[in-house]
C-alpha cells in the first residue's frame, strides 16, 4: 500500500474557492449613455465644482456661502448615491420602494433648493474684491451652481415624465 504524498493532499489558496463571487448586483453599462445617466453625471461634476471652488476660499466669513456649501455637499452626496443605485440596478432589486416617486421628490427639491442657492451665491459674489482669488472662485462657482440647477431641472422633467407614465400604467 502506497501512501499519498503530502504535496498532493495540500490545498493552495487558489484551489479553496473557485467561484466566490455571488453578488446579485449587476452593472448597467448602458446607463451612462441614457438621458438620466448623462444628467446624473452632469449633476455630480457640476455640483462637485460648486463646492470645490467655494471650499478653496474663505467662505466661512459669509453665512450665505456656508448655506451654499451645505446644499452643494448634501445634494452631491445624495446624487452620487442615486447614481450608484441606478448604475448597479439596485432599484430593480428593491421593488417595494417607489423609485419614480422618490426620484420626482428628490429632483424637484434639488432643483428648488439649488435655484435658491445659486441666486444667493450669485448675490454673494459682490462681497469679494474683483480680480482676486475669492472673487474668481465664487463667480465660477455661481456659474456652475446655475448649471447644476439646470441639470436638476432636466432630471425633474424626466422624473415627472416617468412618474406620469407609471401612474397611467396602473
Amino acid at each position: 500500500m502506497e501512501l499519498p504524498s503530502a504535496a498532493s493532499t495540500r490545498r493552495g489558496p487558489s484551489s479553496l474557492h473557485h467561484n466566490t463571487s455571488t453578488s446579485t448586483l449587476a452593472f448597467d453599462q448602458h446607463f451612462t449613455s441614457t438621458a438620466k445617466g448623462i444628467l446624473l453625471l452632469s449633476e455630480i461634476v457640476c455640483g462637485m465644482l460648486v463646492w470645490i471652488l467655494v471650499a478653496g476660499t474663505d467662505y466661512f466669513h459669509l453665512p450665505a456661502l456656508s448655506w451654499v456649501m451645505f446644499v452643494a455637499i448634501v445634494f452631491w452626496i445624495l446624487t452620487v448615491c442615486l447614481f450608484i443605485i441606478y448604475l448597479t440596478r439596485a432599484h430593480d432589486r428593491l421593488p417595494q420602494i417607489p423609485w419614480t416617486t422618490l426620484s420626482v421628490c428628490f429632483d424637484c427639491s434639488a432643483t428648488a433648493l439649488y435655484l435658491v442657492t445659486a441666486v444667493v451665491h450669485a448675490l454673494s459674489v459682490s462681497q469679494a474684491i474683483r480680480g482676486r482669488h475669492n472673487y474668481n472662485c465664487w463667480a465660477a462657482s455661481a456659474f456652475f451652481a446655475f448649471l447644476t440647477t439646470l441639470c436638476y431641472a432636466g432630471s425633474s422633467c424626466l422624473s415627472l415624465h416617468a412618474w406620469k407614465s407609471s401612474e397611467e400604467e396602473q
